[in-house]
């Protein structure tokens, strides 16, 4: 099944198994591209937000990455690849990361082709999550 927003199609092969709201495969017609930063729950002020505090930190995450793409003119449906970080080696705690990820502001930038990967240590002193997003600019 193919879904498309115009110059974006996202689509889940028959042969390949199901998801969790993601899609195996995303496809953009020709144009401009913005790749974003990794996105850190890192507040105005320079500080990590939320010390310990999954909840909290993918908020900041969200708000950031929010900021970002309408920096460009993009909205999170634009969003055509993601790869989420979370500093843990439990499936629980990625799986609750994804799930507040996909209720965030920026949720539907997760339908996308996406990975979500448990890491040992990021880069702040604090750090539970960050998230790299490529967006296909609006014409």
């Amino acid at each position: 099944m193919a879904t498309s927003g115009g110059r974006i199609a996202r689509l889940n092969p028959e042969n390949l198994h199901g998801t969790p709201g993601y899609h195996h495969v995303t496809v953009v017609e020709a144009g401009r591209t913005a790749y974003l930063a990794g996105q850190c729950p890192v507040g105005e002020g320079g500080a990590v937000v939320g010390q310990g505090d999954l909840d909290a930190q993918v908020e900041q995450v969200a708000a950031n990455a929010l900021k970002a793409l309408e920096a460009v003119g993009a909205r999170p449906q634009d969003v055509v690849r993601s790869v989420i970080y979370v500093a843990s080696p439990r499936q629980a705690v990625l799986a609750e990361t994804w799930g507040r990820l996909r209720r965030s502001v920026i949720g539907e930038a997760f339908t996308t082709a996406s990975t979500l990967l448990g890491v040992a240590q990021l880069g702040y002193e604090g750090q539970l999550v960050e998230v790299d997003l490529t967006a296909a600019l609006p014409e």
